[in-house]
């Protein structure tokens, strides 16, 4: 199969990469996060998540930020919105994107989530119900796709399943999550030629952590299968706190750089994406996981952060 002419990147950095980093970091650093990234061209920003502060208290202040950020009337400022009352709240602040979440592991699912697969399924059809209601658009996500931390390897049918539900509910884009980063191009391609039978190749995504170093490698075995949308983190921030050892998304500045010297089509600006990942790294006080970060940035620059 051909490499896709242009990618969609889906920066989520803002919402699972600073929702799983320790040090605290303020709103007006969060607002600026966002529109550097906007500046710097991602069309698609998950800004944030509307979920129980005692969860996850880094994303507490999600509904202030949605409110201070400077939006463009061309790019996506999602939310994640496991519930109606987190979808209310995120309607309340204008967001026009929603994304909900699901595992292929049923050992994950009870560990996340307290609850099975089949039951947090379930839990999204009034969130489903209401997204329709309000024209609000809804991106799926499965984690652990390429492997748990509970029961090891997933079967890809298992995927498969899990995705088509989230597809017939209504989700009209489904990221594939390797949550731990345990994954190899070869399981991603076979993964992706497994889950295109009951979801088409250009309604799935590529969400690759890079604790075995492989995010990159499988972001191109996603490519020969015809994949065109990848999240990524600006930084490499985030992880899993439930996945020991688990590091960040794959980053976004090195997803583009694999892009880029692929000739496929982003519109985002690698200057302006660096910056925005080093800013962010200077407020978090800790380096970036970007290997284009630390091979552009001066040694006395990346000792500074």
């Amino acid at each position: 199969m051909t490499l896709p002419k242009s990618v969609r990147i889906v920066e989520v950095g803002p919402r699972d990469g600073l929702q799983n980093e320790k040090n605290f970091i303020s709103v007006s650093e969060k607002v600026r996060l966002v529109d550097d990234l906007t500046a710097a061209g991602l069309g698609y920003i998950e800004v944030g998540s509307f979920v129980s502060p005692k969860w996850v208290p880094q994303m507490a202040d999600s509904s202030e930020v949605f409110a201070r950020i400077q939006r463009k009337p061309d790019v996506t400022y999602a939310a994640l919105t496991p519930n109606l009352k987190g979808f209310e709240a995120a309607l309340e602040r204008g967001v026009k994107e929603v994304a909900i979440f699901a595992a292929a592991s049923e050992s994950f699912s009870q560990r996340n989530i307290n609850c099975s697969i089949a039951e947090s399924l379930a839990r999204f059809e009034p969130v489903m119900r209401a997204a329709k209601a309000g024209g609000v658009r809804v991106r799926g996500y499965v984690s652990c796709v390429l492997g748990c931390p509970y029961e090891g390897a997933i079967a890809a049918p298992q995927v498969a399943s899990v995705a088509q539900e989230l597809y017939a509910m209504g989700c009209y884009e489904i990221s594939l999550g390797d949550t731990i980063g345990t994954g190899t191009p070869k399981a991603t391609r076979r993964l992706f030629e497994v889950v295109s039978a009951s979801v088409p190749r250009d309604h799935l995504a590529g969400h690759f952590h890079d604790t075995y170093g492989q995010a990159i490698a499988n972001v191109y075995a996603s490519l020969l299968e015809g994949i065109a949308v990848f999240d990524s983190s600006i930084a490499g921030l985030g992880g899993c706190p439930y996945a020991k050892g688990a590091s960040g998304n794959v980053a976004t500045e090195d997803l583009l750089y694999l892009l880029n010297g692929l000739d496929i089509y982003t519109g985002v600006d690698m200057d302006k994406l660096i910056a925005a990942g080093q800013r962010i790294c200077a407020a978090l006080i800790r380096p970036s996981n970007s290997k284009v970060a630390a091979a552009t940035c001066s040694p006395q620059l990346q000792l500074n952060h």
